[in-house]
């Protein structure tokens, strides 16, 4: 076959990487061979990650420090052993076939492709208009310490106990950090955006020098976390857990438990550390599945608090 291609054995499948020696992460030297690697050894975390979910897929074929491409179709001539889910945008009135991940060969397939970053819609194949994931991003403004990320996590975590919710905390792979939970899928997208916008004021109201819910960049104190609520919304995505950042540290959005908020670095996170945390403690979300949570309670203090989005 010559060096510029190599085949890897993925669950049985056998996936071609071509020019596996190009430089991906320049800072490191991690090559597209090495990201294969990685998101071989992390590979039921990341499939859990993605399963059943429309994948937008941020391609960078030059790596990291060259055009970040962002893909919904998957391209003709993909394998048949490939699953996609078709979504609707309304804006544009037209639809996309998306990839929709229930093995890991299909995201090898993806890296071969360029892929670096895995950004999932919060809803299923199954029922795509109903979310069953709510996303807590806790997104620093430019000034912000992670100092106060932690802090605002902390009292996050401290609401979702109040209210019964188990909360799946990760890395973002850049400043913040992000909380999942698995809910039913009954609401709407709009409906679960709302949610996310109740809770994100009850945090404000907590620790208000540490947290900002200010819709406009303007109104927004830069030294503070916004709880960016509007990741709910419809084809609104964030990197799923254990995808890879396209930056140059080559970051990992990692999940952590709830008592290493305290201690975690993200910039530590990387495709060189994360596999021998992963073989160590193995998936930290696995768990997510477990409970399907409501957000009737969340809905409520929306009414009360007079939230109409």
């Amino acid at each position: 076959m010559g060096s510029d291609a190599v085949e890897v054995d993925v669950g049985g499948r056998t996936v071609r990487i071509t020019h596996p020696d190009r430089v991906y992460f320049p800072e490191r030297g991690a090559t597209k061979l090495d990201l294969v690697e990685y998101y071989r050894a992390v590979g039921d975390g990341v499939v859990r990650g993605l399963y059943e979910r429309p994948c937008m897929l941020h391609r960078f074929p030059d790596g990291v420090s060259g055009e970040k491409v962002h893909q919904k179709r998957v391209p003709r001539g993909a394998p048949d052993w490939l699953e996609t889910v078709r979504v609707f945008f309304p804006r544009y009135s037209r639809t996309a076939d998306e990839l929709c991940v229930t093995e890991l060969a299909q995201v090898i397939w993806a890296v071969q492709m360029s892929t670096v970053e895995f950004h999932p819609w919060n809803s299923r194949s199954a029922d795509t208009e109903h979310p069953d994931e709510w996303r807590i991003d806790l997104d620093p403004m430019p000034r912000c310490e992670f100092a106060t990320v932690r802090r605002a996590a902390h009292v996050a975590h401290e609401v979702l106990d109040e209210l019964g919710i188990v909360g799946f905390p990760k890395t973002s792979g850049g400043n913040g950090l992000h909380i999942y939970v698995r809910i039913a899928p009954r609401w709407d997208f709009g409906q679960v955006r709302r949610a996310a916008h109740a809770f994100a004021v009850e945090v404000e109201r907590r620790a208000p020098r540490a947290v900002t819910t200010a819709w406009w960049r303007r109104d927004r104190d830069p030294t503070a976390v916004f709880v960016d609520y509007n990741q709910n919304a419809r084809d609104h995505t964030i990197a799923c857990a254990y995808s890879v950042r396209g930056s140059p540290r080559a970051t990992v959005s990692t999940p952590v438990r709830w008592d290493e908020i305290d201690d975690v670095d993200p910039r530590d996170c990387t495709i060189a550390t994360v596999p021998g945390r992963f073989a160590e403690l193995g998936d930290l979300h696995a768990g997510i599945e477990d409970v399907a949570h409501s957000l009737d309670t969340l809905l409520e203090w929306a009414d009360r608090d007079g939230l109409d989005s």
